[in-house]
């Protein structure tokens, strides 16, 4: 099995939540902060109780590496350890990476996160300098049956500077850069029918999400966009193919629940904000699946 045959199949038992692990030492309760001799002790701790309590709702884990480069050696220890405690636990590990570089340089990258201390199971790449950039890392997610999302449409407002430019001969870059990556859907295709090349597609502009899904067909989602950069689940299952196809990030929403949780925040440890992640993760889970039977019942009546 590939490791998308491998998502595909934690999607349809647990649902398309994906918990970011964007962990940043504010998002940590101020007890769990000075619990530990250095933040990137601390951060380490908080991960790995967050995997725990969360994994019955989450279908996979994003790991984003440039919370744990900006602290330093032990920072990219904790991102190591995150993704071997992700991986050891029998869960999809995503290192969002976003590397696009060409030649020897990508194959180098490949090679530092396709194996060795930083090896994951997908990893989100940046397809922007072409498809030469993309074809090192292709060629071994092929043989090893790894995953990677390459950038489509992004979540962020600044997308309309260049991914959102319209062609002359019509659509958007972003059209032209979903057309090449279907191209390429194929190679690498598992039992469950996606292809080793997935996408990154963010739901904050849901009009045009389905025009992207359908472009999209047969290939896997990595869905960026939700809750705290205003994607609601109706949004992000437009992204969706028949309730799977896809994953759906949340970070912040779930990373700190611990502080909308009531509780004083001096009185929160590992346990408690834990707690509170596992919550945040079931909220999410209920919110998407209530969003997906909508959807499905609003196909079979022809109502939206």
């Amino acid at each position: 099995m590939t490791n998308y045959d491998r998502l595909f199949d934690a999607v349809a038992a647990k649902g398309p939540v994906c918990v970011g692990l964007d962990t940043a030492l504010e998002h940590l309760p101020p007890a769990v902060r000075t619990a530990f001799s250095s933040p990137a002790k601390a951060v380490l701790a908080y991960n790995k109780a967050l995997i725990a309590s969360t994994a019955d709702y989450a279908a996979c884990f994003k790991v984003q590496i440039a919370y744990y480069e900006e602290l330093g050696l032990e920072g990219l220890q904790t991102y190591a350890q995150t993704l071997a405690a992700i991986r050891a636990a029998g869960h999809i590990a995503i290192a969002d990476i976003k590397r696009g570089d060409i030649a020897d340089t990508a194959s180098r990258y490949v090679r530092a996160h396709f194996s060795g201390e930083f090896e994951a199971d997908c990893v989100t790449i940046n397809p922007y300098m072409g498809l030469d950039s993309i074809e090192p890392w292709l060629e071994v997610a092929e043989s090893l049956g790894k995953g990677l999302f390459a950038l489509v449409r992004t979540s962020n407002p600044g997308m309309r500077d260049f991914e959102g430019l319209e062609l002359q001969k019509g659509g958007r870059v972003y059209d032209e850069v979903a057309r090449r990556v279907a191209s390429l859907s194929d190679r690498g295709r598992g039992i469950r029918g996606y292809g080793a090349l997935g996408a990154v597609v963010g739901c904050t502009e849901r009009e045009e999400a389905a025009a992207l899904r359908e472009r999209l067909s047969g290939v896997f989602i990595l869905i960026p966009g939700y809750g705290a950069q205003g994607g609601g689940a109706e949004d992000a299952v437009l992204l969706l193919k028949d309730g799977n196809g896809g994953v759906v990030n949340a970070s912040r929403s779930i990373l700190k629940a611990w502080a909308v949780s009531g509780l004083p925040a001096g009185s929160i440890g590992l346990d408690e904000a834990a707690a509170a992640a596992r919550e945040a993760a079931r909220s999410m889970r209920d919110a998407l699946a209530k969003a997906i039977r909508d959807s499905e019942a609003s196909s079979r009546t022809g109502k939206p």
